[in-house]
């Protein structure tokens, strides 16, 4: 094995694009608990992930061990160094439910999506998309899908505010050929786009391709096929104890993309900002409390 100063986490994590989808299932699975979830023996490793084994020996050769054996070596080395340190042990979120309540479960595993996520976010490509879609001479488009469509609208919310020329297209397939008849070459579409993924999106993404657009995309840990279209990928976890997957984090990331737009755009939002309450004003559209 190379010397080197990384965790095998930051390993898999940078190793990530080049994995086939088999070794990015397996990745996930093995940052879910990690380091003590590749500790089992290759077998359990590889069901755990609903692999096979060669696909758990040839993503540790990836990552420069000899074999097996060698991975797991360097995973109780960390772990040993780990837990060195005090521990102390957090109390549930819920003082008043047992820990194995679903309010707890459940925010367990939303905090550890959340957390797993954030290690993952690439700051270039963050400033990279955020400075894309800042941009005045760059038209914003965004579309969602049937379960993201949601998140696609409150993302366009906010981006119409801070500026101009920023359309929401519409999910349903035979619409949107006609948004692209206004794309062109240098605009930004936005996509949002989580398993199961859609095959009318992924049209959309080549044909907006084509055209010169730059794609943005906010999708799952296993990454939608966009994603080798895409300028700029956001990865959020959506995996928790529900047969509905969760979508907390990559409302975080757009909600952080947003923030960072508006710091990028400030002179022109807050005119627009400004014009916009006094039509609310006008037109006595919310409640005023004096």
């Amino acid at each position: 094995m190379t010397e080197t100063s990384e965790t095998i986490a930051e390993r898999l994590q940078h190793a990530f694009d080049s994995l086939t989808r088999a070794e990015r299932q397996l990745t996930d699975s093995l940052l879910q608990n990690y380091p003590v979830s590749g500790l089992s023996s290759i077998t359990r490793v590889a069901q755990n992930a609903e692999v096979s084994t060669p696909t758990v020996v040839r993503m540790v050769q990836k990552l420069g061990f000899s074999g097996f054996p060698a991975f797991q070596a360097a995973l109780r080395d960390e772990l040993e160094a780990k837990i060195s340190d005090p521990i102390s042990k957090r109390n549930t979120w819920a003082d008043n439910a047992p820990e194995a309540h679903i309010l707890n479960r459940f925010t367990d595993a939303v905090i550890g999506n959340i957390r797993q996520t954030l290690t993952q976010i690439d700051l270039e490509t963050f400033e990279r998309c955020c400075a894309l879609l800042a941009d005045p001479a760059r038209r914003v488009y965004v579309v969602g899908g049937r379960i993201t469509r949601s998140l696609a609208e409150h993302f366009f919310l906010h981006m119409q505010v801070l500026r101009a020329d920023v359309t929401h297209i519409q999910s349903i397939s035979n619409a949107w050929p006609h948004y692209l008849l206004d794309v062109k070459a240098g605009d930004v579409v936005v996509i949002f786009d989580v398993r199961r993924y859609e095959n009318s999106t992924l049209k959309l993404a080549e044909m907006a391709r084509e055209r010169g657009a730059q794609i943005v995309l906010f999708t799952d840990q296993w990454r939608s096929p966009v994603h080798e279209l895409a300028d700029c990928t956001f990865s959020g976890r959506i995996v928790v104890p529900s047969a509905w997957d969760s979508s907390v984090t990559l409302m975080l990331l757009l909600e952080t993309v947003i923030a960072d737009v508006q710091e990028r755009t400030w002179d022109v939002t807050r005119d627009r900002m400004e014009a916009l309450e006094e039509m609310f004003d006008r037109t006595r559209f919310f409640r005023k409390f004096t």
